[in-house]
């Protein structure tokens, strides 16, 4: 992807994780967040919190975001964003997500996005740091 396509793509990326949240399910904790990933070849991927009763099973937009991309057949996530209705602050991901973002890579650009389309732009080596990943199974042990 040239980098003349990467402000577009951005704007994009922002909206559909904002515009994305309306579908969320989320009866319990009322928390909608919405999720869009961007992958190599310019493909946006979403997803959104799906909460259940039995709290334990409920999915996280960032999850079924990635899982919705792996599904199409792309793994090189490149950018992601997400979004919650929290106006005053940009708020990451939960550990969890952030793990299952690490296994695509740490140099994931990952845009925190307000109700109102603004954003700040982390990686995820930096909010998940000494990170367990693929590499991490092929280190020498005893």
């Amino acid at each position: 992807m040239d980098v003349s396509s990467l402000d577009s793509k951005l704007r994009t990326l922002v909206k559909e994780a904002v515009d994305v949240k309306a579908k969320a399910y989320c009866p319990y904790s009322n928390f909608r967040v919405g999720c869009a990933v961007l992958t190599a070849d310019g493909s946006i991927y979403t997803g959104v919190n799906v909460e259940n009763a039995s709290y334990g099973l409920t999915v996280c937009a960032e999850r079924v975001a990635v899982m919705n991309a792996v599904t199409a057949g792309k793994q090189d996530i490149k950018a992601a964003a997400v979004s919650c209705d929290i106006k005053g602050d940009f708020k990451g991901p939960c550990g969890v997500c952030r793990q299952v973002f690490a296994e695509f890579g740490l140099d994931i650009e990952l845009y925190l996005t307000k109700p109102d389309m603004t954003y700040k732009k982390v990686l995820i080596r930096d909010l998940l740091p000494m990170a367990f990943t693929p590499k991490s199974l092929e280190e020498e042990r005893i």
